[in-house]
């Protein structure tokens, strides 16, 4: 085995090792080649070339969500590095951890005309939990080894990005037999919040045991963060309801899954009536704009928030976050909370039940068009499978479906953007080894596309892309479509396919136009196949918007 001859090339390897990150992403490149050489020559690593940062970014951050601890992500010096931002900030509003280690230029030669040269020290300073900042030669071994660990460590404790820069001067390419630098063992164990302060604590549970009217909403959660006796403790409360996202992973008889498909029908009197006088929330990022507008229209009395990240006042009437992992405050609730007697859920229990029947009335009414598309594709679906989804349309129709509680769903909710979805959605697959099927729309796909330039896709891999031939959800934006040049700087028309992609990349491809089609492709697009599968449903652009704002009309 073969080692870098550069010492810092050593250090980081080492470290790498003791903190038990041993996934690594490396994008080509000559000023990382001390870092390709120290991991790619050591067996402990699993190493993975992605030529484009921005997919590499991405598919780590997928590696991650389900490891559910760092994967390191290897770069040369210059612009290669800023490739890798919109990752870091999907990692930092996602709490999902990656350690971004970037080779730079030596001091000397930074702002003097050098190539491939720019300010890397930093340079995520707004989205990253630590930058380390290293330096060459050997009288600095102790301080980069202390940054080093210093950085893992806060990987592996906040959840979320960190950036190591380090410069390496020529010659680049040297190694040796035996390693000249020895890491001492340092603790990198991950302190789970399992206690937090009681202050404000009380005032909750009086304020929650004293309301007749209490509301749950749950963003953006794992699957079994909450065991099934805290889930029984708040179904079977008749003071409250529980809102979920589909991404929030929990499922409940007495739940209101499909946030906006209960709320976008309501009239004024209705929202006065739902409103809550004491909201908890917990889990991340939320997907419904009409509950946001709800609450922060109609206010609760006092809104607390409960897990180990941050606590968002994102309803401007935050009293409290309990900073502790959600188990630990349920356990301690079950005993302190208190069910009140209430007709608050039966009623809107009743509102739920018609919601639902309307909701397949119009659906067998409806042309085909993306809101039928996802019907059948969600009546479909095989169980047990992971689903991510797109963001843009895609996750907003999702939550119009009550989906299958066998589902793991995810989707990058962090920063919300379409980039680097598909190449997430591969990273996850290539980790969790269950069948993936990851369903997205066309310019979310189309802007991804080196996401496939990946030799991880797992043969089980399957998506669905949706093309209606542009930016679909600007239709349905209220007064979008009244702009001047709607259709080519908003929706911005095209009549791209994914079919030459899928052959470039050696997919298998199908594509629909219709519903007797689609549900004749789905009957065996799931199967076991030597090649990932692509499946392309056109839908008609002109029909979309009209259809899914009947919708909310015909289900009120």
């Amino acid at each position: 085995m073969n080692f870098s001859k550069k010492a810092l090339s050593q250090t980081v390897i080492q470290i790498s090792l003791l903190a038990g990150v041993d996934h690594i992403v490396i994008s080509p490149g000559s000023r990382n080649a001390p870092l390709t050489i120290g991991f790619t020559q050591h067996p402990g690593f699993h190493c993975h070339s992605i030529v484009d940062e921005r997919a590499a970014g991405f598919f780590a951050l997928g590696m991650a969500q389900q490891l559910k601890r760092p994967v390191a992500l290897v770069c040369t010096s210059g612009s290669a590095l800023l490739n890798y931002y919109p990752a870091v900030a999907e990692a930092f509003y996602s709490n999902i951890p990656l350690v971004i280690i970037s080779a730079d230029r030596p001091e000397h030669l930074i702002d003097v005309g050098d190539g491939q040269t720019i300010r890397q020290e930093n340079v995520f300073h707004n989205h990253i939990h630590y930058s380390a900042n290293c330096k060459e030669g050997q009288e600095h071994q102790s301080f980069n080894e202390d940054e080093m660990v210093k950085a893992f460590s806060t990987a592996l404790n906040e959840s979320g990005p960190v950036h190591i820069n380090i410069p390496f001067s020529e010659p680049l390419y040297e190694t040796v037999t035996a390693p000249t630098v020895i890491i001492e063992k340092h603790d990198f164990n991950k302190k789970e919040l399992t206690d937090w302060a009681d202050d404000g604590y009380k005032d909750f549970v009086e304020a929650w045991n004293g309301s007749d009217k209490k509301m749950i909403l749950v963003g953006t959660l794992p699957r079994n963060t909450l065991e099934s006796q805290f889930l029984e403790l708040l179904g079977n409360d008749e003071s409250l309801i529980v809102f979920t996202e589909t991404t929030s992973n929990l499922h409940h008889t007495s739940f209101f899954p499909s946030i906006d498909k209960m709320i976008m029908p309501m009239k004024e009197a209705d929202l006065a009536s739902l409103r809550p006088e004491v909201l908890l929330t917990f889990g991340g990022m939320v997907v419904s704009k009409k509950i946001k507008a709800f609450l922060r229209e109609y206010r609760p009395n006092a809104h607390y928030h409960v897990g180990p990240h941050q606590g968002y006042d994102t309803f401007f009437s935050l009293k409290k976050h309990f900073k502790v992992i959600e188990s630990v405050f349920f356990e301690r609730f079950l005993k302190d909370g208190k069910a009140n007697s209430s007709e608050y859920r039966k009623h809107w229990l009743h509102v739920k039940a018609h919601r639902a029947i309307k909701h397949q009335e119009y659906l067998n009414a409806i042309p085909f068009s993306d809101l039928k598309a996802h019907g059948v594709l969600y009546e479909t679906l095989p169980k047990n499978i992971q689903l991510q989804l797109a963001n843009s349309a895609t996750i907003r129709y999702a939550q119009l479906f009550d989906l299958d509680a066998s589902y793991e769903v995810h989707c990058n909710r962090g920063t919300s953007g379409i980039d680097g979805s598909t190449s997430t959605a591969i990273g996850a697959a290539y980790i969790s080894g269950k069948q993936t099927v990851f369903i997205t729309g066309d310019l979310s796909f189309f802007y991804d596309t080196n996401a496939l330039w990946n030799e991880h896709i797992p043969n089980n891999f399957r998506i669905i892309v949706l093309n209606n031939s542009g930016g679909g959800i600007f239709r349905i934006l209220p007064k979008a479509k009244e702009s001047e040049h709607f259709e080519h700087f908003f929706e911005t028309q095209h009549g791209l396919t994914a079919e030459h992609l899928a052959k470039m990349y050696d997919l298998e491809y199908t594509s629909v136009k219709d519903e007797a089609s689609l549900r004749k492709a789905l009957k065996d697009f799931y199967g076991e196949s030597q090649r990932p599968r692509v499946l392309e449903i056109f839908t008609p652009s002109n029909v979309n918007d009209v259809v899914l704002k009947e919708y909310f009309q015909f289900i009120a």
